[in-house]
């Protein structure tokens, strides 16, 4: 593919971006909980049928999953979005102090009101392209709901929407620009619920079976458990119920959500078996019930080098996202509160080491990337877990990231919502949607890529096209 097709199609997609900024930032505003984005799935439909696309809602089930085709012919192309947010991170828009004007409230504190409006971007722009220059291919765009702790690309993948995909792309918003090949952690979610007696807590606490205590007991376990797990391996957990805020009261109610997390599913699956035996023990202790309802399950990241490799070719001739003084001055006031540690870790968990367009060093000294990150041709670890994961062991799967953050920034905090409205987050997720759709137009150009891709993911998976075993 030549650098003037590049440059073409970035232009169209320059040209589009009025109306996708528009769509992100209201949907920045509406902040919908997994399962409940009705709105945001609404708009972004309705921004597909504009332009052409022929819209399926209700996607696997899901009320609120859709997927929009374009095109027929050739490969089909799929590209990822969400717009999930996430529960009590509302945050003031373009101020770099942690203030809310609704507490309580949620907020887009991943930036997927970015992520949703640039793959929509993408599709759009790249099924124009390729209709203009009498290019036969599919795109497809996937309204995939609930990332955050819902999962709903893993019940998508089991549905078997993806099944006749040649390959999917993504990216996520980040403090830098370019492609990292990372395995990511499979991850198991319960809800641990505890029922217990009530009692009066001082003279009839014999009477009484603490659903409490068993809650803490299960916490106590599962510190004791951390010792003996493999080192790569994660159990979070949040108390979503305490059984009230009566000292006098021996608590009959009390529920925890825990998120086990491991390199592969198989692994993660026999860390899960040992906190359901925990919980079962502290009940057994305690003289409750215990009910372990399962909330999600999504596979690791398989990585396709070869897809990885072929995206950060069309980045690097993108070259850096245009930022200007004004995006590095409120860069700047973000960074401020920042520990140094904190934009070290950064710059270690993105493993930006060397860059692809100069032979500066990243150090944090600039608040925003500004170059590219060098790809090293190779995976490395990620402690993170995304239900992308399910659809790469579908189909060849690769995402990048661009700086809509200031470095430093860590996902799910105040200062990814105060810039999910910023200038600049307009500009890196307009650079990620080019990155994909010229990700997307050398694909449906070069078919041998494709066979390589899916020659990757064979040997990998030891599985065919087909899903057969070979």
């Amino acid at each position: 593919m030549t650098q003037q097709a590049i440059e073409q199609l970035a232009n169209e997609i320059e040209a589009l971006k009025p109306e996708f900024i528009e769509l992100s930032d209201r949907i920045w505003e509406l902040a919908e909980l997994k399962f409940e984005e009705f709105e945001s799935a609404k708009l972004q439909a309705a921004l597909l049928e504009k332009y052409g696309f022929s819209v399926t809602r209700g996607v696997a089930g899901i009320e609120t999953a859709f997927c929009g085709e374009y095109g027929s012919g050739g490969p089909v192309i799929a590209i990822l979005g969400e717009f999930d947010a996430l529960a009590g991170m509302n945050q003031v828009a373009g101020i770099a102090e942690e203030k809310s004007d609704k507490p309580g409230a949620s907020g887009h504190g991943c930036g997927h009101n970015l992520l949703g409006a640039g793959s929509l971007l993408a599709a759009v722009g790249l099924a124009r392209h390729l209709e203009k220059n009498g290019i036969a291919a599919t795109v497809r765009y996937y309204g995939c709901p609930a990332e955050e702790g819902g999962g709903a690309k893993t019940i998508m993948a089991e549905a078997g929407v993806f099944d006749d995909v040649d390959l999917a792309l993504t990216w996520h918003p980040a403090p830098f620009n370019g492609v990292r090949s990372t395995n990511n952690l499979a991850v198991i979610e319960y809800d641990i619920r505890f029922k217990g007696t009530a009692a009066h807590a001082s003279n009839a606490a014999h009477l009484g079976r603490s659903a409490l205590d068993a809650l803490e007991l299960t916490n106590i376990g599962i510190n004791f458990l951390r010792e003996h797990m493999p080192s790569d391996c994660r159990i979070h957990y949040a108390i979503t119920e305490t059984g009230g805020v009566a000292a006098n009261v021996v608590q009959a109610r009390a529920a925890g959500r825990y998120m086990i997390r491991a390199p592969e599913i198989v692994g993660a699956r026999a860390l899960a078996e040992r906190v359901k035996k925990i919980a079962e023990g502290a009940a057994m202790m305690t003289e409750t019930s215990v009910e372990l309802e399962l909330g999600k399950a999504t596979n690791s990241l398989l990585p396709n080098l070869t897809l990885e490799t072929a995206m950060h070719e069309q980045m690097t001739a993108l070259g850096p996202v245009p930022f200007d003084d004004a995006d590095e001055a409120f860069a700047k006031d973000i960074q401020a509160t920042f520990s140094q540690e904190a934009i070290d870790s950064s710059i270690r968990l993105y493993q930006v080491r060397d860059d692809a367009l100069s032979n500066s060093r990243v150090d944090g000294s600039q608040p925003l990337h500004r170059g590219l990150r060098a790809f090293e041709g190779k995976s490395h670890f990620r402690a993170g877990s995304t239900d992308v994961g399910d659809v790469s062991w579908v189909i060849p799967t690769a995402q990048c990231w661009t700086p809509a953050w200031a470095i430093g920034t860590n996902p799910h905090t105040w200062q990814v919502v105060a810039q999910g409205k910023s200038p600049a987050a307009h500009k890196a997720f307009v650079h990620a949607a080019k990155a994909i759709a010229a990700t997307g137009l050398k694909a449906a150009a070069d078919p041998e890529l494709i066979d390589k891709t899916w020659a990757e993911w064979s040997e990998k998976t030891g599985r065919n096209r087909a899903g057969k075993t070979r």
